[in-house]
């Protein structure tokens, strides 16, 4: 996988403003938000799609799930927010590198998009 934007915030060649990190992961604030709340968690393992993801990923995948609750409860949206995976170019992902949004502080409508 060639280097994204996410790898070179998670290199601290671009900065960000960030809400967590421990050794797989790190979450920082979208530049764009869409909510009150809207942060994005990546892998630091680069992942380029949802789809790319394998069984060697899966306990990777299942602390990505853990943290995103977490830190919506640390900013304050533990008892509503949402998780959005957007996996290609059709359904809305432009940093291919696998991350996960949060949002919340705002009524989300269903269906999305």
């Amino acid at each position: 996988m060639s280097e994204t934007l996410f790898t070179k915030i998670i290199n601290r060649e671009i900065s960000a403003d960030i809400v967590y990190e421990d050794d797989d992961c790190l979450c920082f604030r979208d530049i764009n938000p869409q909510a009150p709340l809207h942060v994005l968690l990546i892998p630091k393992k680069p992942i380029p799609r949802a789809i790319d993801a394998t069984t060697e990923d899966q306990a990777l995948l299942g602390h990505l799930m853990i943290k995103a609750g977490e830190i919506a409860k640390q900013e304050g949206y533990g008892e509503a927010f949402r998780l959005v995976v957007n996996n290609g170019a059709g359904a809305g992902q432009t940093v291919f590198h696998l991350h996960i949004h949060i949002l919340g502080g705002r009524p989300l409508s269903w269906p999305p998009g």
